[in-house]
């Protein structure tokens, strides 16, 4: 417990002292250094796996309509829409709908969804036991901390008969809308990206797919429950309102939902990551 919480304060103090990690703060420099960004370059913001990955299939596609992708590498999940606001890159891909919704709500932006792409499917996964039936009395579970994939998180248990929510649930339940705990679960609620790193701390832990795949976890093989291709989660390429007539973006959609990245998804993930298209 004690790891837990010096993990949330460390992740606390970068964001005050840092911002970035040193590759994040040159990939933003790039963005918005004052330089006039070079006729064709189109720069889209977007977590390391599988979205970077992805965008990396979508570049020679985009280089045949003279279009030249850039790719900003942010590592948590607030940045890439500021930064997309603040206009320093003209698109990201990290995110699904009710996490969007939700940001923009609580930022009071206008950002959007140009196109859906694929699943990540959410997984609990365990040091400590190798099947959800051992979860023991008082356990700990380890929590998406914001809104959406928290509700998400809690969701995904309910539909395994861990829990049971208020109403049924929905995206924006939270650890107070449990009505029914029969194994008296707690709940420890860890910014996503820090995840992986609690995990030999607590009895098990519900992780982002693209943090989990970084962390040698593989979905598939690994999560003792996830989620199913009929998700609503699925991730989308966001841009500001206002911007979808811009033809590179319409490109960059096009790209995304091509054959070309639907056989890369199937096979580089083979089952942990799912086309949406």
């Amino acid at each position: 417990m004690k790891r837990i919480l010096s993990l949330a304060l460390a992740a606390v103090l970068s964001v005050l002292f840092v911002g970035c990690s040193p590759k994040e703060s040159e990939s933003v420099a790039v963005a918005t250094g004052g330089e006039e960004k070079a006729e064709g370059v189109l720069k889209v913001g977007a977590t390391p796996v599988p979205h970077a990955e992805i965008l990396e299939v979508v570049k020679p596609i985009l280089e045949q309509k003279g279009i030249k992708l850039e790719i900003v590498v942010f590592d948590d999940y607030v940045q890439p829409n500021t930064a997309l606001a603040d206009k320093e890159i003209d698109a990201n891909f990290f995110q699904h709908q009710p996490y969007l919704d939700n940001f923009n709500t609580e930022r009071g932006l206008n950002l959007v969804s140009l196109a859906k792409v694929h699943v990540e499917p959410l997984g609990l996964y365990s040091k400590k036991i190798k099947n959800i039936s051992e979860l023991k009395d008082g356990s700990t579970i380890a929590i998406p901390n914001d809104a959406t994939n928290n509700a998400r998180a809690l969701l995904l248990l309910q539909a395994n008969g861990i829990i049971k929510l208020k109403d049924g649930g929905s995206i924006t339940s939270s650890e107070l809308d449990v009505v029914e705990n029969p194994k008296n679960i707690k709940f420890e609620a860890v910014e996503a990206a820090q995840l992986p790193r609690v995990l030999e701390d607590v009895d098990a832990a519900i992780i982002n797919t693209n943090f989990a795949i970084p962390a040698g976890l593989n979905p598939i093989r690994d999560a003792l429950i996830i989620e199913d291709g009929s998700s609503p989660y699925a991730n989308i390429l966001v841009i500001r309102q206002g911007d979808e007539s811009r033809q590179e973006l319409k490109e960059l959609a096009k790209a995304l939902n091509s054959t070309e990245v639907k056989s890369f998804i199937q096979e580089k993930y083979e089952g942990a990551v799912i086309p949406a298209f």
